[in-house]
């Protein structure tokens, strides 16, 4: 050290260099720096603030191996807040935060310190208040409390912006109970609440699923003599929002009115929204134009929001042109499109199965200035992994990445699941070793995805060895995971397996829930051991298991299994006990059960019973009726039942079988997804056979898919599959009433070179479609020719061919052919 350095007195001569600004003679002067020295300037500095910042400034530049601690920002930070330069005093609680952060330093330490120097340079205790606020504006929540908390010891208070702040952030952490703990010590210290720290209190509880604490928080407000702005009741209706609970949000409305707080457009789109999520969608439009009507004037923002909640809505519900028109209002109203009134667009699509309108909406992102996100690639991938085109949701796949947005376990997900349901678990495998190999971490949702796809492709090794790699990564605990592996099992019959995978499970302190012990039951149900399956339900495993269908319908399973249908009666006499009615699953599985056991009437009493109660039939059921009465040679009753589904258009709507539409994959691809399907419906005691893609090909013609139904009864023909009358019936039926009269015809001629023989259902559909296409001369005609058919009108033929002469203007030809019916004896309109 030099001569200057050596004296007594350095610290004095620095300070009196700075506070003489000789700022030159300074930075020439020589000397080591120290922490001693450096707090020793700072105390002769503390009543000059531009020196002591200067000072600090200077020789953290100067030294590269030396630089301030956090104590002597603490005293620089100090010396600046008492001169109201607060701003610079900002910055370097800035430093003071990142390096206790960066150095790991506890926070009762840097506490430590500054109450120390507030009390030695006896300054205003504003400095605990700009560290509060710091550590929560860098999200360490921790240090923020620890620093609330202590405040009060010094006699310091925290101000109420940095209390809001603090809290604020709390909700962002999904911290709620916190929340309460701090309004309380505000409150305890004397800090008066504002309408901010009351909106957000409010938000904490709601978002925490409190929605009635909520609203007795805020009748308590009034005999404070407080009360909420707009934002405060907005969360509170969005709170009853999220619970669908619409009377909730009329009475907060009405509550505002009451106490003339005046509605803004953030609290009609929330109404608006809440009637969007129950699908109530005519009220939500109602609801709007009455908002349009009422709210006018500057204080009031129409925005485009409120417009991206009803097109959102009504995509939802699947009303596309309804979403399209209010789309076209929006834009009228002189709105841009964005990007969330897109994305809604695109999910619609892709509810219906209408992928490629989808990805056309997705393209024409661009040109209005929008590009797609993450959930637009992964709605559109998803769409496309569900109807069974995994080639194209690899197309999107690649578009994604380089369009550069980054896949996420979303993204992979579905991919995932998409090739396991449809290219069987090795292309799942191929791209589960991809994300390995990019370093990406599946989720827990991911590794069930796999677990489940293995055991649905019957390759249990895999299922087992994911199993363990996931309890490797952490995933030991993981319910889901768990009871997909217990799921697979199950479905196998490998209880004994399935109880070890348990009680391992449980030793990892994973905890079982409903669904696992349902599994379980439903498990022993399947192979016949009811009476283990019983125990479990009583709770004897230390679980309690609460009364629900699901349990019931196993057990009904399980007891026919075992051959134990004497017991039936009580269950059901069970169920009613417990307030729990039958469904459509529980009526399957009594109809496919007494038809297993020869007893067809009860099979059928069960079936009227089910209809009587306003349950429509699902495939599973239609083609237990059919197996069942033809397995007991009631072949022309099967017959029978098969064409009444047709003329009354009564095959099920197979929304489940959406995914049959366009199966990527042979015969064994099809009965596989179709055997899922039937185990996850209840009726795994049904296989996949003749009758069953029959009716499957039937409701995807009702559903107006025949272009869909002809492909699939492509693919099964050419894995044995024989088409027979009731087929190629459904597909004329579904052409007819398409309009495609000529593709019908068609069907006809082929049905007739397989040498079947169209009934009088068959040529109805002819005649229906073409009636509908104008064509009536064509619909007379062969109204003629049946007779030489061997076929005799009937009273549909005859009303549907009436019916197409008066609306084409044949009055005279109706005329005629009501005459020739009541000869007949047939009664017509």
């Amino acid at each position: 050290m030099s001569g200057v350095g050596e004296m007594a007195n350095l610290p004095a001569v620095i300070s009196r260099m700075l506070i003489l600004r000789r700022y030159d003679a300074f930075e020439k002067l020589g000397f080591s720096l120290s922490e001693r020295l450096v707090d020793a300037v700072l105390d002769n500095l503390k009543l000059h603030p531009d020196s002591a910042l200067h000072f600090i400034s200077s020789i953290s530049g100067r030294n590269h191996h030396f630089r301030p601690q956090f104590k002597s920002y603490i005293k620089l930070i100090n010396i600046l807040s008492n001169a109201k330069m607060y701003d610079e005093a900002r910055s370097y609680v800035g430093r003071v935060v990142e390096q206790s952060e960066l150095s790991n330093l506890p926070v009762s330490l840097v506490f430590n310190e500054l109450v120390a120097v507030y009390r030695e340079f006896l300054f205003s205790g504003v400095v605990f208040d700009m560290i509060l606020k710091a550590y929560v504006e860098k999200g360490l929540l921790k240090h923020a409390l620890y620093v609330f908390d202590k405040m009060p010891s010094c006699g310091c208070l925290p101000s109420l912006r940095s209390c809001n702040a603090l809290l604020s952030r709390l909700v962002r952490a999904n911290d709620f109970h916190t929340v309460g703990c701090v309004y309380d010590q505000m409150i305890g210290f004397g800090v008066s609440p504002d309408v901010h720290t009351l909106a957000i209190v409010v938000d904490a509880y709601c978002k925490d699923g409190r929605v009635g604490k909520a609203v007795e928080f805020v009748e308590g407000l009034e005999k404070m003599g407080l009360d909420l702005n707009v934002v405060g009741y907005n969360n509170l209706i969005n709170g009853f929002v999220e619970k669908r609970d619409m009377l909730g949000v009329d009475r907060i409305l009405n509550m505002m009115a009451e106490r003339g707080v005046e509605r803004n457009i953030v609290t009609w789109t929330l109404s608006i929204k809440g009637y969007c999520r129950m699908g109530m969608m005519d009220q939500a439009e109602d609801l709007f134009m009455k908002m349009k009507g009422e709210q006018s004037g500057p204080t009031f923002v129409f925005d485009e929001k409120v417009y991206g909640v009803l097109v959102y809505g009504f995509c939802q519900v699947g009303r596309m042109d309804d979403a399209l028109r209010i789309k076209n209002e929006m834009l009228s109203e002189g709105f841009q499109m964005n990007t969330f009134v897109f994305n809604a667009l695109i999910s619609g699509y892709c509810k219906l199965g209408k992928i490629d309108e989808a990805e056309r909406i997705m393209n024409g992102m661009v040109d209005e200035n929008c590009k797609p996100d993450a959930y637009s690639y992964n709605t559109l991938l998803d769409g496309y992994c569900k109807k069974g085109s995994i080639g194209d949701a690899v197309k999107i796949f690649h578009r994604m990445t380089s369009d550069g947005v980054h896949p996420s376990n979303v993204t992979y997900n579905a991919l995932l699941k998409g090739l396991c349901r449809f290219r069987g678990v090795d292309g799942a495998l191929e791209l589960w070793q991809s994300m390995l190999e990019k370093g990406f971490t599946p989720d827990e949702v991911g590794f069930s995805t796999v677990v489940h796809g293995a055991f649905r492709w019957k390759r249990p090794d895999i299922a087992n060895t994911l199993w363990k790699q996931a309890l490797a990564r952490g995933f030991a605990k993981s319910t889901v995971l768990l009871n997909t592996m217990l799921d697979g099992l199950c479905k196998q019959g490998k209880m004994a397996e399935a109880d070890e995978i348990l009680r391992y499970a449980k030793d990892l302190e994973c905890s079982p829930d409903a669904i696992t012990m349902r599994t379980m039951i439903s498990g022993y149900a399947k192979i016949g051991d009811v009476e283990r399956a019983l125990e479990i339900t009583e709770g004897k495993e230390g679980i309690p298991v609460a009364a629900s269908i699901e349990v019931y319908n196993s057990l009904i399973g399980g007891f026919f299994e075992a051959g134990k249908s004497d017991r039936i009666s009580d269950l059901l006499i069970g169920m009613a006990a417990n307030g729990l009615t039958p469904n459509v699953v529980t009526y399957g599985a009594l109809i496919s059960g007494w038809f297993e056991e020869g007893k067809v009437e009860k099979a059928l009493n069960a079936y009227f019973e089910m209809r009587e109660k306003g349950i429509d039939p699902n495939v599973y059921i239609c083609s237990a009726m059919i197996s069942g009465l033809k397995a007991v040679g009631r072949n022309e009753d099967a017959n029978r039942f098969l064409r009444k589904l047709i003329d009354l258009d009564a095959i099920p709507d197979l929304k489940q079988f959406r995914h049959l539409f366009t199966v990527d994959g042979d015969d064994d691809t099809a009965s596989a997804v179709i055997s899922d399907s039937l185990d996850e419906g209840g009726l795994w005691k049904l296989n996949p056979n003749h009758i069953l893609y029959n009716v499957v090909i039937a409701g995807l013609c009702r559903c107006g898919k025949t272009d869909d139904a002809r492909e699939l009864v492509g693919g099964l023909s050419r894995n044995g599959f024989v088409p027979d009358e009731f087929t190629y019936s459904a597909l004329v039926h579904s052409a007819s009433v398409s309009s495609k009269v000529d593709e019908a015809f068609l069907l006809r001629d082929e049905m007739v070179k397989k040498g079947f023989s169209p009934n009088i259902v068959t040529y109805n559909a002819l005649i229906n479609g073409l009636c509908k296409s104008g064509e009536m001369d064509r619909a007379l005609n062969l109204f003629r020719k049946l007779p030489r058919k061997g076929l005799r009108p009937s009273v549909v033929t005859y009303n549907t061919l009436i019916d197409g002469c008066r609306k084409n203007g044949k009055t005279s030809e109706a005329v005629k052919l009501m005459v020739k019916a009541i000869k007949v004896g047939l009664s017509v309109h």
